[in-house]
């Protein structure tokens, strides 16, 4: 196959489509890059946004100082979020459309302005935030056993597959995001714990270094868009029948079953 942007695109759709994992796409161009990647992610959005769908916000990714480490790199990778990742309130994750899903929770941030870099700071961040919302994110990678370089990761979407997120809206301004605490339950019992300290020191940390680093490629993060800021805990795999918790502090419960 002659690779490029456009038929690397077109290969994660398919797999995405087909529910189809396969390799990672840098077995057989192992010169795609992360400038590369980033523009592959560019036109997979594109092709969803022709195909129907709207863009509603961004994702950060591999936002654990841990993950990064075991990854190469010093800074979150950002994603696109659009309304075809929405998962409304009491609906199942769909597991007939997904390959093999995984679920993490998050802090989630609506936005009140348009933020912009570079230069943006985790105050100048908190600041345009509108509210802050419990969340959770089902991923779910197109390549096998979740295995993959960094540009396949960034070139996937970062994984996108599904989010949901809660209904209670609390403003930023009397929150310790950093100190706030999420207990992830499987079906009843813990299976992990975290606070906001998990995502980059503070959730507004992460959100500073996407709207830095969406300017590097001349993008920014609209008012009113969503912005996912990253896993929490690691994620956990989910089965028919199963119902996912993310229990927080301030910001309420959220829960999702699978079917």
């Amino acid at each position: 196959m002659n690779w490029d942007i456009d038929t690397a695109a077109a290969v994660l759709l398919e797999a995405e489509r087909q529910r189809q994992d396969r390799g990672p796409l840098t077995d057989e161009w192992p010169e795609l890059d992360l400038g590369t990647a980033y523009r592959v992610q560019k036109r997979l959005i594109e092709k969803k946004v022709e195909a129907g769908e709207k863009v509603v916000g961004v994702k950060l990714g591999l936002t654990s100082r841990a993950k990064q480490e075991r990854m190469g790199i010093t800074s979150p990778l950002t994603a696109v979020l659009t309304d075809g990742y929405v998962l409304e309130a009491d609906v199942p994750i769909p597991l007939a459309e997904l390959i093999h899903p995984r679920v993490e929770p998050e802090i989630v941030f609506v936005m009140g302005k348009r933020l912009e870099g570079p230069g943006v700071t985790a105050a100048t961040a908190l600041d345009a935030v509108e509210s802050v919302h419990a969340g959770l994110e089902i991923i779910d990678s197109r390549y096998v056993d979740f295995k993959f370089t960094l540009p396949d990761v960034v070139a996937d979407n970062a994984s996108s597959a599904r989010f949901l997120v809660g209904g209670k809206a609390l403003s930023p301004k009397n929150l310790d995001l950093a100190l706030e605490a999420c207990v992830l339950t499987a079906n009843g019992t813990v299976v992990a714990t975290a606070t906001g300290a998990a995502v980059q020191g503070h959730p507004a940390e992460a959100l500073a270094l996407a709207a830095n680093a969406l300017a590097a490629r001349g993008e920014a993060i609209e008012a009113g868009q969503l912005v996912l800021t990253g896993g929490l805990t690691d994620a956990v795999f989910v089965h028919a029948g199963d119902q996912i918790g993310a229990e927080f502090t301030s910001l309420g419960s959220v829960f999702v079953t699978a079917a």
